[in-house]
């Protein structure tokens, strides 16, 4: 892995492409977010329908903060879990399109713990987080086979060798109380010990 790799994947995110890059639990399908046309894209290439909403991931809490509105709860679990395998489902701002969120008004959203994600979130901005896979289909760890799954042998990955993880804990906060809803390596315990403690 290199700069060059990186600046590339900015290149083509920024000209409406779409990428394959690693997190800290599996490798992602990444699209500018507020590419409409690159949102798109992904939907189609998973075979995904666009009522099931996307998961953005970002580089730092300032900029979930430019396309949440976050919370007390958010603002504590972020201290402790985040970057890591979390993802929080928040208010989101008009910066983000209903196409992501198929038209909900919340986002679901994290910080990779994976150096690799880190730098390119850093570089361009908020992307769609959700699985390099087709719909239903399991997450392969190795980006050649993912390229064959989702018949997209020219797409460009960042290639962090063979990943596998299980997915991330999500909580809802934009509820009251919160929600899990779905559990990961972080338990729905100690997700409440620091809510309910700071």
């Amino acid at each position: 892995m290199t700069k060059h790799d990186v600046s590339r994947a900015v290149q083509i995110l920024k000209s409406g492409g779409l990428i394959i890059y690693p997190t800290d639990t599996l490798y992602a399908l990444g699209a500018d977010i507020s590419n409409e046309q690159a949102v798109k894209k992904v939907f189609d290439i998973k075979q995904r329908p666009c009522t099931v909403p996307l998961s953005v991931a970002v580089a730092s809490i300032s900029a979930m903060e430019s396309i949440t509105y976050m919370n007390n709860a958010a603002y504590l679990l972020c201290a402790r879990f985040l970057p890591g395998n979390l993802t929080l489902i928040l208010r989101k701002k008009h910066t983000v399109p209903q196409i992501i969120t198929s038209g909900k008004d919340t986002v679901a959203v994290r910080i990779p713990k994976n150096p690799v994600a880190l730098e390119l979130l850093s570089q361009f901005g908020p992307l769609t987080a959700t699985s390099a896979n087709l719909h239903h289909e399991k997450t392969l760890g190795v980006i050649s086979d993912i390229r064959m799954q989702l018949q997209t042998p020219d797409m460009f990955g960042l290639d962090d060798g063979r990943l596998s993880g299980a997915p991330s804990t999500m909580i809802d906060l934009s509820i009251i109380p919160p929600q899990v809803v779905r559990t990961g390596t972080i338990s729905e315990k100690e997700l409440f010990d620091v809510i309910a403690h700071g």
